[in-house]
């Protein structure tokens, strides 16, 4: 006869999770489409929602829809427990990047949500970032539920939209005007890696900072025949940009560094008018990304760096001139501080993966925004554990099968482990 245990992770079957992120995949889209960029529309999650808050209810779960903006509702279900503490929170996002040329997705059939397998892979936008992630949860959350576990302590599941833009009207608009909190929190997002056979998945134990900023290099309009007479914005700025490209910034080194340290990622260039070919144009723009920010760094002390090599630019060229500013919008995140390695949620991760997959995860700074930035900067103690992959590929994203039934039952160990179980004997 099977223990509790046992009889959890009997429920969690791949055939089962496959179907799941199938379903996930396409839901809502590409509406949910949502793109970091402040000048940009931003997605609505409604419809991915709605399949959600589905899902939940059918679990058992009570759920509730909280909208911080028109179309975009966040989803909370909640499962009592035995004596309601403490209270573990399960986050994902409901938004995923876009999709771009849908002819660049040579796995799915030129249709980006049309999740597709191939070998131990499912291809589709959103597997791996993240509503493959989701699936962990979800089923996880299912299998404790078939099993007939009783947990001791509540367990929210709490799934939130514009996590893409930082999550203003997500996990920032639940923790500030909905009152979601809890003791600790665990958000599914990629923390996977790949090396020939071998792979894992590692915990991140904190996160760094973004900033996004605009460049502008000002010239000085010629004929395009009588370039010496004029000031190119464009050369100007090709010269700021390579002295840009591997600057140090300032910064207290942490204990722990993300992927990169901190640096820049050039993500626009501008330069040049329609139909005035003829001439050089007046300006020149560029769209930079400080990423792998860490703890103290902030816009003001980015762009004094920045603006140190703009100056050393004009002593050596008259010429020179050039603007530095945040860009307007939610263009700004701190990165947080180190989760200590004997968190209880983190004892509980540890100890499930080494139950499943026999090796210990290793600990990190992860690059990218995702919602426990939010959650560690409200005083929520948290970290992010998932099998998507820590740098996907933009186009013809995919997910590991084998990666995902493996989180599915490290979540559901992890959940018990933390709220503990009233009907578990001594096993």
């Amino acid at each position: 006869m099977l223990n509790l245990t046992e009889r959890v992770l009997a429920q969690i079957k791949e055939e089962d999770c496959i179907e799941l992120i199938k379903e996930l995949v396409p839901a809502g889209q590409p509406a949910a489409e949502d793109p970091l960029d402040p000048d940009e529309l931003p997605g609505s999650e409604e419809g991915a929602s709605a399949l959600i808050a589905q899902k939940l209810i059918e679990m058992g779960l009570q759920v509730e829809m909280h909208e911080g903006a028109i179309g975009r509702p966040n989803v909370i279900g909640k499962l009592e427990g035995k004596v309601n503490k403490p209270t573990l929170i399960l986050n994902d996002h409901i938004d995923t990047y876009p999709a771009g040329d849908p002819l660049a997705w040579t796995m799915t059939n030129f249709n980006p949500y049309n999740p597709t397998v191939h070998g131990r892979k499912i291809y589709g936008r959103g597997t791996s970032d993240t509503r493959g992630n989701m699936a962990c949860q979800l089923m996880a959350i299912k299998a404790l539920k078939n099993a007939g576990v009783e947990l001791k302590g509540q367990l929210i599941a709490a799934y939130t939209v514009d996590e893409e833009r930082n999550g203003y009207f997500g996990s920032r608009f639940m923790i500030e005007e909905r009152g979601l909190t809890g003791d600790y929190e665990i958000t599914v997002e990629p923390t996977s890696w790949t090396n020939g056979d071998d792979w894992g998945m590692d915990i991140a134990i904190c996160n760094s900072g973004h900033c996004i900023l605009e460049i502008e290099t000002k010239g000085f309009k010629s004929h395009i025949w009588r370039p010496d007479v004029g000031v190119n914005p464009i050369m100007k700025m090709s010269k700021l940009l390579l002295e840009m490209e591997n600057m140090e910034f300032s910064h207290t080194p942490p204990k722990t560094y993300g992927n990169t340290k901190p640096m820049i990622c050039v993500v626009r260039i501008e330069g040049g008018e329609r139909r005035e070919t003829q001439f050089s144009p007046a300006t020149s723009k560029v769209r930079v990304l400080v990423v792998g920010m860490v703890p103290g760094m902030t816009p003001e002390t980015v762009i004094k760096d920045i603006n140190a090599i703009v100056e050393k630019l004009k002593e050596k060229d008259k010429d020179f001139d050039a603007d530095v500013t945040q860009m307007k919008g939610n263009s700004f995140v701190p990165a947080t501080q180190e989760e200590p390695l004997d968190a209880p949620h983190i004892k509980a991760l540890v100890k499930a993966y080494k139950q499943v997959l026999g090796g210990e995860p290793k600990f990190y700074r992860k690059n990218a925004f995702n919602d426990t930035i939010q959650f560690s900067l409200h005083g929520i103690p948290a970290i992010t554990f998932g099998p998507g992959a820590d740098g996907w590929p933009p186009v013809n994203e995919y997910i590991e099968i084998d990666k995902v039934v493996a989180a599915t039952k490290i979540y559901a160990l992890t959940i018990m482990d933390i709220l503990g179980v009233t009907n578990q004997p001594n096993e």
